[in-house]
Parts: structure tokens; sequence; C-alpha cells
């Protein structure tokens, strides 16, 4: 396990107990399976992706702390069926950041575990992709199997959620494609829907007017990358780009 991270100075708190330092927002009005979920530990780093330690969901996502710099690792899978459609989620009502806004496939974090934190072939990554697939989605690991997930990128991006919440991520975006069966999470996912690229380029255009909340993480991914990859889903490889940590903003 990596050592906790002090959320004052960045640095490994190899002194921490269970509670980190930082865990100050008091959640008793939130719904009691989130706040759960706010206890796992998630990955800490750099700007440039080196893991430095490890936190609490709590603690990374707190405005007081992103204020500070703190950053973790996250994915975002853009899962197409067979007919090239998008899968789209809405976000629970329940969830305690972004409750309500529609977003990509699948959006979290690889915890600090050994298996996630493993970044040969980005495996990490891909078995957390997997694993919360089923978890909100309630997608069988064995219909989106680890070697079909496709890497492409990282984007680094802040955004607040609202006075007290927010993300501060390294995101690696994820491509897979396949058809699977969904047995939806109701206390992660408000709704779901198939969508085509021509339907998916009306529905933000008409976002603001049509008051449809969208996460920050897939505007900014729909407005610098989405289409043209969207468009080359039968040959990705020249757009993958390991190298670079794209900061959006």
């Amino acid at each position: 396990m990596m050592a906790q991270t002090n959320t004052s100075t960045g640095a490994p708190d190899t002194n921490s107990s269970t509670s980190s330092p930082g865990d100050i927002v008091d959640l008793s009005a939130y719904d009691d399976e989130q706040v759960r979920l706010m206890g796992e530990m998630c990955i800490v780093l750099d700007n440039n992706d080196k893991a430095i330690g490890a936190a609490s969901k709590k603690t990374c996502h707190q405005m007081s702390n992103i204020n500070k710099g703190m950053v973790h690792r996250a994915f975002s899978v853009f899962l197409f069926n067979s007919k090239n459609e998008l899968l789209l989620q809405q976000r629970a009502v329940e969830k305690i950041t972004f409750p309500e806004c529609f977003t990509n496939t699948c959006c979290s974090h690889p915890l600090a575990t050994e298996a996630e934190l493993d970044e040969e072939d980005q495996i990490g990554v891909k078995r957390a992709a997997q694993r919360k697939l089923e978890h909100e989605l309630g997608i069988p690991a064995d219909q989106v199997p680890l070697d079909r997930f496709q890497y492409l990128t990282r984007i680094h991006y802040v955004a607040p959620s609202d006075g007290v919440w927010g993300e501060h991520e390294i995101d690696y975006i994820l491509f897979i494609c396949a058809d699977v069966d969904l047995n939806v999470n109701a206390n992660e996912v408000m709704s779901v829907k198939y969508i085509a690229m021509d339907e998916l380029k009306q529905m933000i255009a008409d976002a603001d007017k049509n008051g449809t909340k969208l996460t920050p993480w897939f505007r900014l991914i729909d407005e610098s990358f989405l289409y043209k990859w969207w468009a080359n889903l039968d040959n990705l490889e020249p757009f993958k780009d390991h190298a670079t940590i794209h900061r959006l903003n």
C-alpha cells in the first residue's frame, strides 16, 4: 500500500492513520453508499502522472485540497456498440460530485492497490475500468476483456463541482468497441442511452438552452478530441499519443 499523502504539501505522509489530512467535510447529509465509496483510496500524483502517494476519494475531491494542487489518477471509458453508437450515462442524483450530469460511458479512478497501480501497458487503469463498468452498469467482465481496451492519451484538467467538491485529474482515455448487456446500478446511474455522432453533436450544442447538464471532462474531450477518434474506430493507432499529457485548462 502506498503512503497516504499530506494534503498541505503534496508529499507522502508516512505518519498518517486511517484519517487523511483534509477530510474536513461532513458527509452526514449524503447517500450512505456514496459516502462509503468516498473512503476508497485514490492514487495521488505529481503533475507529470508520477504516483507519489494515496488519499481517500473524499480528500482528493475537496476543493480545499484541489486548490493546494492535489491531483489524482482517473480514467474515462468510451464504449461503442456495433452500430458505432456511444453509450452515455447520466450520473445518479445520489452522486456527491456532478449529480445528474450526462457523461461518457464510465468515469472513475484506479485505486491505490497493487493490481490497479500496475502501469505496464496501462493494465492497472484497464483493470479499474473493467471493475467500474461492472459496478456502475452491470457489464460482465468477459464482455469487456482487458485486451480490448484501447488507451489513447491522457488529459489533465481542474473542474469545480460546487463550492465544496471538484475534480483535479490526470485522466486516461480508453476506447472499447463491444456489444454488452446492461444491468444499471441505480445508485450510480440515473439513465443510459446509445447515441450516434450527429445526435451527440446536437445534444451538446443545445445543452445550455435545454438545461442539459454535462460533466466538465466530457465537454473537454468532446471539444478537443472525440469526433476525430470516433470517426476512426476501425483504426485508432495513428491517434494514440502516450507521451503527451494534454493540459486542457
